[in-house]
């Protein structure tokens, strides 16, 4: 089995107008969201194999918290330029063309792409993937290629709002 977690930024800053979007950093709230969710999947004993992100600083700065979660160097997130404009169908290419060495990857990118690819594999409709949140995929098969709707399903959902109301 195969372990896939869709995690969206944190919540990022509009304060700067000049700013290209690709350059939006974390906002305060951004920046207290994710170590607390890089803490909060660390403490469910999971070994990462690969760290994906967007070319977005806040999707980068996001994952940074989750690498040093885990004592992973920065230099080795993965730089996936096709997730920051990307449909969920790429999003399901990107999965598919995974190493096989790798049973647990997380994928840091965007809405409305990530809701629409958790939706692909969710019972249940969701309507909005919140800024940090968590979604864990799990795909029932050994190779990444197989991934698709029969095999793959959303199992759990974590978001800020849930330890922070």
């Amino acid at each position: 089995m195969k372990t896939l977690y869709a995690i969206r930024h944190a919540k990022s800053s509009w304060d700067e107008p000049g700013l290209s979007d690709l350059d939006r950093p974390l906002n305060s709230r951004g920046l207290r969201d994710a170590p607390f969710m890089a803490k909060l999947l660390y403490g469910k004993d999971i070994q990462i194999d690969r760290i994906i992100s967007s070319p977005a600083k806040r999707a980068l700065e996001t994952a940074e918290f989750f690498a040093k979660q885990w004592k992973i160097p920065v230099s080795q997130i993965a730089i996936e330029r096709s997730i920051y404009e990307a449909s969920s169908s790429r999003i399901l290419e990107i999965a598919r063309s995974l190493s096989n060495d790798w049973e647990t990857v997380l994928f840091f990118g965007h809405n409305p792409t990530f809701t629409a690819f958790i939706n692909m594999f969710s019972k249940e409709y969701l309507a909005n993937l919140p800024t940090c949140g968590i979604a864990r995929i799990e795909v029932n098969t050994a190779d990444w290629s197989g991934m698709s709707e029969k095999n793959t399903s959303l199992a759990e959902l974590y978001y800020p709002k849930q330890y922070f109301p």
